[in-house]
């Protein structure tokens, strides 16, 4: 079972998209195996944004993901990574399709309401950023044989 990481960003915390970017996720077949709401440290920015700390937007990333609450969370399921990154739409909103998370909720790439893994190994070393793994829950549904083929 794939896994990967989503976090709904201060600005889906601050406008109360919460639920909806998790019944999104849910919706679609994947499940939430781990959840919780934290205040993002500087030094944990910095650690999760490290690739782009060389890039001009670096501060402006750190100091976003910490100006508010966030909620992060693990999501299982089949091509995990791949499906949620489908769901969640272009990094740029202005190129986020409708029906999409950031097509429908965000229009500026600063403030685009969630981030979500790109990729497998990048979602193993983001989610162990966030979450020890005694607070990741992998159970199934009675419902998933009406999602996924076995």
């Amino acid at each position: 079972m794939e896994r990967t990481l989503i976090i709904v960003k201060p600005d889906g915390v601050q406008r109360g998209l919460i639920g909806r970017v998790i019944s999104r996720i849910e919706e679609r077949g994947l499940r939430v195996a781990g959840l919780k709401m934290i205040q993002v440290s500087r030094e944990l920015a910095e650690q999760h944004y490290g690739e782009h700390r060389e890039k001009p937007f670096f501060g402006e990333l750190v100091s976003f993901i910490t100006s508010s609450p966030v909620v992060v969370g693990v999501v299982e399921g089949p091509s995990a990574v791949s499906v949620t990154r489908s769901l969640v739409g272009a990094t740029n909103p202005v190129d986020a399709t409708a029906g999409t998370i950031r097509g429908d909720f965000a229009l500026t790439i600063g403030q685009n309401i969630i981030h979500a893994s790109d990729a497998v190994d990048t979602a193993k070393r983001e989610i162990s950023l966030f979450f020890d793994e005694d607070e990741i829950c992998g159970y199934t549904r009675d419902v998933d044989r009406w999602i996924v083929e076995s």
